[in-house]
């Protein structure tokens, strides 16, 4: 294994000998006379340890390790100083993010354990994130390997609010099918995106070839252009062999990018050539590859108010920006929500296996008046809770839903008439004796009742 590397800062040269001598035996270790000539260093270098004097004319060692995190943001730093006014160690300590303090004159012996740990920390630092990547990766993999075994291809005609609330973004579908033309689906998170995107790929000419999905805030960048460009044999520490990225396994397909909006500038500028020039050159790699790939972006974010705000590029804007399709929020289209919620029904209810016969109408009441700020997706999380939530054999009621969601269905339903407000009464009733008793004859007991008619009264409410 490599040498982790040490950079040794100070103004005086024979304490860098000194250093020097004392770490060069277990360390790679670098020299730097002065905070701008150590900032030099960890811009051309990967350093794992900062150890710099507190005192040097020009940069004190406080405002260099400040600075070297934005050069350096995972380097161990340590400073030596001769100094003990707790003002200036408190300074350090809040703006330097300082990991020891060793005092002047050091122990060549305590200080070396010192640098040991701080290596030791730092390689474990980079051990754990490299791990988090990979695992964040082969999530990935598997969820989109899952996704295209279960997934039949999907038609619009099994698009619930197809002639509803989502009829204008259909036609727009429709019309963008038989093409190559890029697309760009706009809409608040959970509107369906990437469904959208699926569909316009499964009833293409593309349909044969493999649709791909990648959410571009998931990774940070260098994971990200790894994943979509893929990378070179020895490109990076763990690059073991060469690697396909996710631009050709689409190759003859789609590729889905959702969150384009989330990308850094540097893979906006590598997103750009791959539509200006359709290829890619893989992370490491000398040469360029083409690639036949459909590219279908969608993000929830105001572009063109990122573009004045300068975090994203006009000119890739306009190559993503060919066919926009707006997706509406679910509160614009509250017609489709009893379908949409009479589907995840059927899904969760057996997901669960759980004899959920229905939903009542005063539940649904309650969902249509609701805005679901989360759209679809909030609406499944509804829906899956209050499946959850009810017994077998009973539909789902106001009370399975979530506090929210009834409030919002009591202030569009107003003042309760006398025969609801007894109806209400009776179902806290029946509910409290049935949690209480824990069977329906000793429930029919405590309300006064015989069980045929208990029996009568629950099968009316479902």
């Amino acid at each position: 294994m490599d040498q982790p590397t040490v950079l040794i800062v100070d103004d005086e040269p024979r304490v860098l000998d000194a250093l020097e001598a004392i770490l060069a035996a277990e360390f790679r270790v670098l020299r730097a006379e002065g905070g701008e000539a150590a900032l030099a260093r960890l811009a051309a270098e990967d350093v794992a340890v900062i150890v710099t004097d507190y005192r040097m004319p020009g940069m004190t060692g406080v405002e260099l390790l400040r600075r070297s995190q934005e050069r350096a943001p995972d380097a161990i730093r340590i400073v030596l100083t001769a100094y003990t006014d707790v003002d200036s160690l408190m300074d350090a300590i809040n703006t330097g993010r300082i990991y020891h303090f060793v005092p002047k004159p050091w122990d060549p012996h305590e200080l070396l354990v010192v640098v040991r740990r701080a290596t030791e920390r730092w390689t474990l630092a980079r051990e754990n994130g490299r791990l988090r990547d990979e695992l964040e990766v082969a999530y990935n993999t598997l969820h989109r390997e899952a996704a295209a075994a279960r997934t039949r291809p999907l038609t619009f005609e099994r698009l619930i609010g197809a002639e509803g609330g989502l009829r204008r973004s259909v036609e727009l579908a429709r019309r963008v099918l038989g093409a190559d033309t890029t697309v760009l689906l706009l809409g608040e998170t959970g509107t369906g995106k990437e469904l959208f995107a699926r569909l316009i790929h499964d009833n293409g000419p593309r349909r044969a070839g493999r649709f791909v999905a990648q959410n571009c805030g998931a990774l940070p960048e260098s994971l990200l252009e790894s994943e979509l460009f893929g990378h070179a044999r020895g490109a990076f520490t763990g690059a073991i062999a060469d690697r396909k990225g996710l631009f050709e396994e689409a190759d003859g397909g789609t590729i889905f990018l959702d969150e384009v909006g989330e990308m850094s500038p540097g893979m906006q500028l590598h997103l750009l050539r791959a539509l200006q020039e359709g290829e890619i050159r893989r992370v490491g790699a000398s040469g360029s590859r083409k690639v036949n790939v459909r590219v279908i972006a969608a993000t929830n974010a105001d572009l063109e108010a990122e573009i004045r705000a300068g975090r994203f590029r006009q000119d890739l804007y306009y190559r993503l920006n060919v066919f926009p399709i707006r997706l509406p929020p679910l509160r614009d289209r509250i017609e489709d929500v009893p379908a949409l919620a009479d589907y995840l029904l059927r899904v969760y209810r057996e997901r669960a296996r759980r004899a959920v016969p229905g939903i009542t109408p005063e539940a649904l009441a309650c969902l249509r008046a609701y805005p679901f700020p989360g759209n679809v997706r909030e609406l499944e999380n509804e829906i899956e809770r209050a499946v959850a939530l009810a017994d077998d054999g009973q539909s789902i009621l106001p009370e399975h839903l979530s506090d929210r969601i009834r409030e919002a269905g009591a202030a569009a339903r107003g003042p309760l008439t006398l025969n609801e407000a007894i109806e209400q009464l009776k179902r806290r009733m029946i509910e409290d004796a049935l949690r209480e008793c824990g069977s329906k004859t000793r429930a029919a007991e405590r309300l006064g009742l015989t069980r045929q008619s208990l029996q009568q009264m629950l099968r009316r409410r479902q």
